[in-house]
Formats: structure tokens, sequence, C-alpha cells
């Protein structure tokens, strides 16, 4: 197996007493995708996975969550003058004329310190690409990073590594929980839920079919890190003569997602209502209400901060970003309906919903529109 190229997969600070959840996500992500692997195992601190295409079988599991980066690498044993060698082989084949460079050691070093290897590969990297311009760089100041993890047995000398989304792995709560969609703010909160490990039920509310379009390419970039092949998404239309204020929109939306959870026997719901866009009492009534018919409701953007529009950017969120921003400059007046008009709006929207079965791909927009219209 020396030299073999295969994948190294860094698990996520809070994934580390959850990394046998993390293995199965792997390895049905790897089956969604239809990329082969011979094994997975794990080794030391870091999962190891043997795959027919390393490159496109990283990319399918830097999809997941609970992952704080992904490399792919080539194996030498752990040894001095097999890493040395190793790194400088390496290194010729990826360093460019002129890169300054930073060879990183972590690990499990046998017999030696990681900073003996990192000097004696960098004096090895110097003497065999003399002519190339090649000079050592610092910490703060390289072109190109070398990073080499040491396990017990064995030294992996990453020659392309990608970060990772972090969270913990999917589905590793064991829990379901409903979240709704209905604007790029419940969309990231729906995010941060399955990041956080709850396995997701999601349901979508919009008032104009002119909206469709839009929230069907959110959840297109969402549905495709719930690691299943086939996912039920629920449409509920919201039948109003006026334009629904995003106050309204969210109270709406949040009923009927109370309602779909009670129905459903879920005993857990993800509401996105921040304390830091929203006024507190009305995310105080919204969780009275739930407390009301037993169920349990969870913040994940009740610490909103730039990590979030990080993570929706990695996922292609990102042209969506600047209406979440809109938010937070939104004064909430009170818009507040008659509670028999609302009521009347939540009951039409959910004894009209209409379910659409998804075999989870690249892209699913257009067949979900479909679907959704096919009645219409």
């Amino acid at each position: 197996m020396k030299n073999e190229v295969l994948i190294v997969v860094f698990p996520s600070m809070f994934s580390k007493n959850k990394v046998s959840s993390l293995i199965t996500n792997i390895k049905k992500v790897l089956k969604i995708q239809k990329q082969n692997f011979r094994k997975i195992r794990k080794e030391g601190d870091v999962i190891i996975v043997e795959a027919d295409d390393p490159v496109f079988a990283s990319s399918a599991i830097n999809t997941l969550f609970g992952i704080k980066g992904v490399a792919i690498a080539k194996q030498v044993t752990n040894d001095f003058e097999s890493i040395v060698d190793g790194v400088s082989k390496a290194a010729e084949d990826i360093f460019l004329k002129g890169e300054k460079f930073l060879i990183q050691i972590e690990g499990l070093a046998k017999g030696f310190t990681t900073k003996d290897i990192e000097l004696a590969a960098t004096s090895s990297v110097i003497e065999k690409t003399t002519g190339m311009g090649i000079k050592p760089g610092t910490n703060k100041k390289h072109d190109r990073k070398l990073y080499v993890c040491l396990t017990k047995l064995n030294a992996y000398i990453c020659i392309y590594y990608d970060n990772g989304l972090g969270g913990v792995p999917n589905n590793s709560q064991n829990t379901e929980i409903v979240c709704c969609i209905f604007d790029e703010l419940s969309a990231v909160s729906c995010l941060e839920t399955i990041k956080q490990g709850f396995d997701v039920k999601i349901i979508v509310c919009y008032s104009k079919d002119s909206e469709l379009l839009h929230l069907v390419k959110i959840i297109n970039q969402i549905i495709r890190r719930t690691v299943k092949p086939k996912i039920n998404l629920d449409f509920h239309k919201i039948h109003s003569n006026k334009k629904l204020t995003p106050l309204l929109l969210t109270e709406i939306s949040s009923k009927i997602l109370l309602q779909i959870a009670y129905k459903n026997r879920i005993k857990r719901i993800s509401l996105s209502t921040s304390p830091l866009i929203y006024p507190i009492d009305f995310s105080e009534s919204l969780t009275e209400q739930a407390f009301s018919k037993n169920l349990i409701t969870y913040f994940p953007l009740s610490g909103l901060d730039d990590n979030v529009f990080e993570s929706a950017k990695e996922i292609g969120l990102e042209k969506y970003l600047s209406n979440i921003k809109k938010l937070g400059n939104i004064k909430f007046h009170n818009s507040k309906q008659p509670t028999k008009i609302i009521e009347k709006m939540v009951n039409e929207s959910i004894t009209n919903k209409k379910t659409v079965a998804v075999n989870i791909g690249p892209n699913n927009v257009h067949e979900i529109l479909d679907e959704i219209r096919s009645d219409e």
C-alpha cells in the first residue's frame, strides 16, 4: 500500500466522539454519488478512505457535516527517512517555480519530534528543487503548504487539502425535527439544524407562485446535505389577498410548522426566529404555543453571526445572503391579523398541501417545480 493515493478525513472538534456516525455517512454519500471504495478505516484521530477515484470521492465526502477537512494524500511508513523522502517527492510534483513553501507536520512522531522532521524535510525540498527558485516561507507568509499527518503506523502526505463544513455528523443525534423554509433566513436555519446533527423533515411555505422558483433553488442546495437518496418535501401555499409582511409570513409559517409537528407526532421543531432579528416577545409567543402542544423548540440561529454566513457560502447560498442582511434593518411594526383569519390561512394551507417525492441528484429544481404544478 506504500505510496498509494488515499483520502484522509479529519473529523471536526465536536465529531471526535461521533466517528462511527461519520463513517456511516461517508459510506452513504459515496454510494449515493456512485463512487466506488474498497475500504474505510479509522486510524488514530483520522479516517482513511481507499477509493477508486480519490478526487471525486473526496469532493463527495466534503459535502458532509462533522468534518474539519478532507485531504488527498500519499501514504508512507511513519519513520524519519520515509517521511523526508516522501515529502521531497511530493514537493517536486506540486510546487511551482518561485513559490514560498511551508511544511507542517502533526501527529504521533516516533523517535523524533515533528519539528526535527519539518527542518529535515525543508532542507531536502530546497536541495531537490535547486534551480526552481523555491524558498521556505513562514506561517504567515507562504504560497503553498504541505501538510503531513502522522499516525501510529503511517504518515499521510497531503498533496491536496480542502476545509470542511464543521458541525457534527448528519443525523448523529438520532432525533427527528421539523423545519420550515419560507425565506432565505429560514433556509439557513434549516441548514444549521442539519449541521447540528438532526434528522430534518422539511416543509416549505409560500404565498405566491412567483416565489416558488426562488425557494426551490435554495431547497435544491439544502436537500443534498441530508445524506438521503430520496426525500419527501411538503409544500404549503398560504392564500392571502394582501402581500404578507416578513413578520406575518414568519408567524403563519411557524404556526403551520407547529401543526405539522403535532399531527405527525414529531416532538421537536426548529424555529428560524433569531432574537437578533425578530422581537423577543414574538419568539417567546411561538415558544409558548409549542409548549402548549408538548413540543420542544430549537433556535439554531439564536447566536446568529458571521460563521452562519460562511456556512451558507460554502454550500452555494451566498447570493441569497443580502436578503438576510436586509432583515436586520427592518423595523417590525405590529401587523397582527385577527386570530381567526390567521387560523383560516393555516388550516387551508395544511389541507391543500402538496407532497413531492424527490430522488436527490445534482439538480432537482425543474423536477420539483413540475411536481408542484402538475395538479394545478
